[in-house]
């Protein structure tokens, strides 16, 4: 027997398989006459997004208007017209929070039908969104702001090197391409006056692997690399959440999902201020855009990496941003955007807080009705403490991800050598930041196979001696890399020090590095 529950009526419904094992089914989504809101399907709307992303929640366009003016939409997709209040896919999304990024994988917040299929801004398919539309200026000024729930139909799906490409190629001159220039020129502007207010442009170094297809090993590691267009798409979510955020205080001041992210006390800056001291830089701390001007000015000779290197440890300064109930709290600011109200509204695909976030905006535009729990102040902030939690589990297990992949990536290599920079320095070890790899690991100098060498650790430089070198942070080593397997349950990266040559602490160099193997087929 068949049973068909509605998740919708005019895409899809759950057809039982079998009495143990549901599956659900997809129509094709057609609306030849717009109910949803505004028909914005004649837009030359288009999404850019890392390779391979398969959940598209947000798309973009630019046009130019009659008065001179440009037209610049952000569309999200609209999540919540599928996912209602207090249904089954609302409560698991909900205690969920959040999708979870693993290496070659997800785990998913909401099914795989609506999260790369039914929502996704698929390119040349019709989807419904939630537009945030602004009037501007040639100068990114903006006029005027609207929220409207529509259907739009998107040109392409580019990944960030395909859309610079488009921008980069002068022979180009199509309708996508001349949309990507007018919102590259406008993010620059945009970029730079919120880096005028005090925002802080820090750096992290994420890795990306590259696997092998039939046993999901990695072959191939990197560091990913950063173009305009991908801070053009960043500038336009930045402004979208700031937007949808003071809208939706504005009407519902006592139970808007905000954003924020707390100043840091004075003692979390002393690493940072004895680091850049150590090389004779001065960072000033007194508040957000001292900070920011300070790391713009900050170099020093012959040393082209500095910046990044300072930029990462001011990053390890700051605390975590969470979400919280505007109700239940007076602190809205946002101290790395130097925003005085922020949210989340540009990913409710991946994250419940921007499902939470259209849910409130739709009400205060008159787009969908209200209910009491989206009212209650004490409820939404136990639902922003759980996606903090949430949030916070989610990196723990990103990272625990990267780690393990990384230890396969070393495993079929033996022993490599590579330059890399001190980052921390520790009473009985050195913490090695490896650029290439976007790798951390520790070279430790109280090892329990060799008698330990002469440490002299000075907390106030940080600096460590060793014998008779004195190692401080920034500076550059020489390291071996290899995996340590002898305990099978706890393998781990393991450093070893090349350079700088100091007798009985320093390990010879590998005579030749090896190869990466094929991995070998589980058969």
């Amino acid at each position: 027997m068949q049973e068909r529950r509605t998740l919708n009526r005019r895409c899809c419904y759950w057809s039982m398989m079998s009495p143990t094992r549901p599956s659900l089914r997809l129509y094709s989504v057609s609306f030849p006459r717009c109910r949803h809101g505004e028909d914005l399907r004649q837009l030359t709307v288009c999404s850019v997004d890392p390779p391979g992303c398969t959940d598209i929640d947000d798309a973009l366009h630019c046009r130019e208007l009659d008065n001179g003016n440009l037209e610049v939409g952000v569309h999200i997709a609209d999540v919540s017209h599928f996912i209602r209040p207090g249904n089954a896919l609302d409560k698991e999304a909900a205690n969920r929070g959040t999708t979870v990024y693993l290496c070659g994988k997800s785990i998913d917040m909401v099914p795989e039908l609506l999260s790369s299929n039914l929502c996704s801004l698929c390119s040349n398919v019709e989807r419904l969104a939630f537009s945030c539309i602004w009037e501007m200026n040639h100068e990114a000024e903006i006029i005027k702001t609207r929220f409207t729930k529509s259907v739009i139909n998107s040109k392409a799906s580019l990944t960030y090197a395909e859309a610079q490409m488009r921008i980069d190629d002068t022979s180009k001159n199509d309708d996508i391409t001349t949309s990507l220039r007018g919102l590259n020129k406008l993010a620059k502007i945009l970029k730079r006056r919120r880096i005028d207010k005090g925002a802080l442009t820090l750096s992290s170094l994420e890795v990306r692997f590259h696997m092998y297809s039939e046993t999901h090993d990695p072959i191939d590691l990197q560091t990913k690399e950063l173009m305009e267009t991908n801070s053009m798409v960043e500038e336009f979510m930045l402004l979208a959440n700031i937007s949808v955020a003071q809208k939706i205080y504005d009407e519902f001041p006592d139970c808007a999902m905000l954003r924020k992210h707390p100043a840091l006390p004075p003692s979390n800056y002393d690493i940072l201020l004895k680091a850049a001291k150590s090389k004779a830089v001065e960072i000033h701390t007194d508040s957000a855009k001292a900070l920011a001007d300070s790391l713009d000015v900050a170099k020093v000779d012959r040393f082209p990496y500095f910046n990044t290197l300072l930029r990462i440890l001011t990053t390890r300064c700051m605390m975590q941003a969470v979400y919280f109930c505007s109700g239940m709290d007076s602190d809205f600011h946002h101290y790395g955007l130097a925003s005085p109200i922020y949210t989340h509204f540009t990913s409710p695909i991946r994250r419940y807080a921007d499902i939470i976030v259209h849910r409130l905006l739709a009400v205060a535009i008159g787009a969908d009705s209200t209910y009491p729990d989206l009212m209650d102040k004490h409820k939404q902030s136990a639902l922003a403490n759980n996606l903090n939690y949430r949030h916070k589990m989610s990196q723990y297990a990103q990272r625990a991800s990267v780690a393990f992949h990384t230890q396969l990536f070393f495993k079929s290599r033996g022993i490599l050598n590579e330059e890399g920079f001190v980052l921390f320095v520790r009473k009985n070890a050195i913490i090695v930041l490896i650029p290439k790899f976007g790798l951390e690991g520790t070279v430790f100098f109280d090892t329990k196979d060799k008698a330990p060498p002469n440490l002299v650790f000075d907390e106030e430089g940080p600096t460590l001696k060793v014998e008779q070198h004195a190692f401080s942070i920034f500076d550059k080593v020489k390291v071996t890399i290899s995996l340590d397997d002898s305990n099978i349950q706890h393998q781990k990266i393991r450093m070893a020090l090349i350079d700088p040559v100091i007798p009985g602490v320093s390990v010879p160099a590998p005579d030749v590095e090896p190869q990466a193997k094929k991995p070998k087929l589980d058969r």
